[in-house]
């Protein structure tokens, strides 16, 4: 990206920053509904206990997105503004490139694919507005310039409309198959996302992060890792997490599906019990398995992350039935 635009873009952070400390909460909150941590308490909520089908379209919306952003993170390398610039106030830290936004991108697919699956006008207002506040509380917190969020904002209008227009001739041609081959063609694409963001890795050739984005970076954050913005492992988790949620899906379904239907205490009951499963999984493994950005390492993370997907679900969902928390479909 051009010196020019990033110089102006800092300019326009600035301006930002400067309109006060008392300003902090409010931004960290609304990036907070542009998060991917924040979609993922709400998309299994709707699965588990509201609508099956809008919920499992939010979850794997939301895989692709965040798989395609990682993509196009790795083809632009671009910095963070904090990391450009250390008269920014770094209010988070990132680690992956700036541009295009993740949050601004991500707000657009899931909270436009929700208006549009409900169908609701002042949902697709409120959807409008939080687009807007998302994008600025990202400039706020100096981890965005405004041209990441504007791409990310077009990136996103345009990834959501792609994927409702083959959404329906996707699901027409996988019902054709049995489940074996429904599974098979979920794991083709979700390893085709991985393929297509190490090649846009390897086309960078011998170019690095620059010394100067890692020192800044840390001189905000002293105490987290050094920045490496190059790494696969965020790519892998999205791509798994794709599969695991899809494969749920066929399989829960080749089994007659479940009733969302079900008294107060039965929501709350499937949601603690579903988010166990998700700690468990998610995190529980994530103690116990290695990291790191070897061959070996992600691969044990593409399985934790397809099963915390394949919990969500598949598994939850028989687990809910077996509790009697939620009724069989063919029952």
């Amino acid at each position: 990206m051009p010196p020019d635009w990033l110089d102006n873009g800092i300019q326009i952070v600035l301006v930002i920053q400067s309109l006060g400390e008392w300003l902090a909460g409010p931004m960290m909150f609304f990036s907070f509904l542009g998060s991917e941590q924040f979609f993922l308490l709400i998309a299994p909520a709707i699965y588990w206990c509201i609508n099956t089908q809008i919920g499992l379209r939010l979850g794997i919306y939301l895989a692709l997105t965040a798989g395609v952003n990682s993509i196009l993170k790795l083809i632009f390398h671009g910095p963070r503004p904090y990391w450009y610039d250390p008269r920014v106030i770094a209010l988070a830290g990132e680690s992956s490139f700036g541009i295009p936004s993740g949050h601004s991108q991500s707000a657009v697919v899931v909270w436009g694919s929700l208006a549009a699956s409900i169908g609701k006008r002042w949902l697709g207002l409120l959807a409008g507005v939080l687009f807007i506040l998302i994008g600025l509380s990202r400039m706020y917190l100096g981890v965005h310039f405004p041209q990441d969020v504007l791409v990310g904002w077009l990136i996103g209008i345009l990834l959501l409309w792609i994927l409702i227009k083959i959404e329906p001739p996707v699901l027409s041609w996988l019902r054709q198959k049995n489940l074996a081959g429904q599974i098979s063609a979920a794991l083709i694409a979700s390893l085709l996302i991985i393929l297509i963001a190490w090649l846009a890795r390897q086309a960078l050739g011998d170019w690095s992060v620059p010394t100067e984005w890692i020192e800044n970076a840390a001189r905000a954050f002293p105490d987290d890792e050094p920045i490496n913005p190059l790494a696969l492992s965020g790519i892998v988790s999205n791509a798994a997490i794709f599969f695991g949620l899809a494969t749920g899906g066929m399989w829960i379904n080749s089994r007659g599906g479940f009733r969302v239907q079900g008294s107060g205490w039965q929501l709350v009951m499937r949601y603690l019990v579903g988010l166990l499963g998700v700690l468990v999984f998610w995190f529980g493994l994530g103690e116990l398995l290695p990291d790191g950005e070897g061959g070996f390492p992600l691969l044990l993370r593409y399985l934790r992350y397809a099963l915390v997907g394949f919990w969500v679900s598949g598994l939850a969902p028989v687990t809910f039935i077996r509790l009697h928390l939620a009724d069989s479909i063919q029952k």
